[in-house]
């Protein structure tokens, strides 16, 4: 699998099936940058049971605000499209593996 670019347009139709890991971010965060590289190994030891979508806050505003993100990097974990879980930060590869797991 590869990483998934969503938008406030296609955010819907790309979180309402299976597991979804979406990365809120932004180009000038410093702490997404950090975390792109962890989430690209997710990607690779992972994507055959979840997928992995990243949006950017500041061209879809809507999405992020609908979900109530106020600082980034924000991951949800969607199952089915419903939110099941939340980590907010940069965080280590092994913790976003046990959040998934819980959920994949």
């Amino acid at each position: 699998m590869a990483i998934t670019t969503v938008t406030d347009q296609n955010f819907s139709t790309e979180t309402n099936e299976g597991v979804v890991l979406v990365d809120f971010w932004a180009p000038w965060c410093g702490p997404c940058k950090m975390i792109a590289p962890v989430l690209e190994e997710l990607d690779a030891d992972m994507g055959d049971k979840i997928k992995i979508a990243k949006l950017d806050v500041d061209e879809n505003q809507e999405t992020a605000g609908k979900y109530g993100v106020m600082s980034i990097p924000t991951l949800l974990v969607f199952k089915n499209g419903e939110v099941v879980d939340k980590a907010v930060g940069f965080q280590p590869k092994e913790a976003l593996e046990d959040l998934l797991n819980k959920h994949a």
